[in-house]
């Protein structure tokens, strides 16, 4: 792995850990084994290099995310799939953690993958209640969008929930509780 691959990587790992006011370039570097003269010969900057790394971090997530609503079968059980899907509960969402920092929050172009990727989620589980209402999986009556946009805001909740609690399993209720509610438009 290179210089700016493991700045980007350790960047992630320290903005998962400590976020983006709690992470400082030394911090980066000392993490990634870099001098302060590789970081600024790769990024211009922390920002820059925050960018990069929170990028990274939403392509994953999403990528995970997809890989889950690909899967064969009902559009519920996909869903579902990607709701219960294995996690470090208790470290909190990569992405959902920076909504809540002040500096990330602050920043239209720190904010932008964050917005991209829960867009993302929305969009892709209002598609796949779409198609299940299609197949005659979910009642006429559902509203695609607004079942979506409650499902992500259930799992980052739950993050909430369960790091407050200090228990996977309050993170597990919550989703399953979602599910439980979406179970509840199945024809």
């Amino acid at each position: 792995m290179g210089t700016a691959e493991r700045l980007i990587a350790s960047t992630q790992q320290l903005l998962w850990e400590r976020g983006y006011v709690g992470t400082s370039p030394k911090m980066i570097q000392q993490h990634a084994g870099a001098g302060q003269g590789s970081m600024y010969h790769h990024f211009a900057g922390k920002p820059d290099l925050a960018l990069q790394a929170i990028r990274r971090s939403a392509e994953e997530l999403r990528s995970q995310a997809e890989e889950k609503f690909r899967e064969p079968g009902p559009a519920y059980a996909r869903i579902a799939a990607y709701m219960l899907r294995e996690r470090e509960v208790l470290r909190g969402c990569r992405v959902g953690r920076l909504a809540h920092d002040p500096e990330v929050v602050a920043s239209p172009i720190l904010r932008e993958p964050l917005a991209e990727t829960f867009a993302y989620l929305r969009r892709r589980i209002e598609e796949l209640l779409v198609e299940g209402r299609e197949r005659g999986e979910f009642a006429e009556g559902m509203v695609a969008a607004e079942v979506a946009a409650a499902l992500v805001a259930v799992v980052q909740g739950a993050y909430v929930l369960a790091q407050s609690a200090g228990s996977v399993e309050v993170f597990e209720q919550a989703v399953r509780g979602g599910l439980h509610l979406l179970a509840a438009y199945t024809a």
